[in-house]
C-alpha cells in the first residue's frame, strides 16, 4: 500500500514526489491548459454532486455539513466506480489529488485523501 495521500491545488508545480496526479474537481479549473496540467488522470466522477457543490460555496462554516454529505455520496453508485479507482490507485502508489479550490483544507480533495486513508487500514 502507499505510504502517502497527499492534496493541493492545480496551480503549484508538480513534484516528483506526486506520483499519481489525479484532478478530483467536476469542472475543469479555469487558466489551466490541459497540455500543462501534468495530470495522470482527471476523476470527475469522484467530485461532489453539483448539487452539493453549489450548496456548499467553499463556505467553511459550511464545511462539516458538506463533509458529511459528501461521505454519504461516495457511497452511492455514481461514485462507486470512479472512489473504488481512487483505491486501487491510492494501494499502487504515493496518490495526490489536485483540485482549484483556494482553500484546500476544506475540499473535497482533504474529504477523499482523509477517506481513502481510512479505507486502506
Amino acid at each position: 500500500m502507499t505510504a502517502k495521500i497527499t492534496y493541493r491545488r492545480i496551480y503549484e508545480d508538480s513534484s516528483p514526489q506526486d506520483g499519481q496526479r489525479v484532478l478530483v474537481d467536476r469542472v475543469w479549473p479555469r487558466g489551466v491548459k490541459k497540455e500543462d496540467a501534468h495530470l495522470n488522470e482527471w476523476l470527475r466522477d469522484v467530485a461532489p454532486s453539483t448539487e452539493l457543490r453549489e450548496w456548499y460555496g467553499h463556505d467553511p462554516e459550511r464545511f462539516t455539513e458538506f463533509r458529511r454529505r459528501y461521505l454519504t455520496e461516495l457511497r452511492d453508485a455514481d461514485h462507486q466506480e470512479a472512489a473504488g479507482h481512487l483505491r486501487e490507485l491510492a494501494a499502487q502508489d504515493r496518490l495526490t489529488l489536485l483540485t482549484a479550490t483556494k482553500d484546500v483544507d476544506h475540499s473535497q480533495a482533504a474529504v477523499l485523501a482523509e477517506w481513502l486513508a481510512k479505507k486502506k487500514r
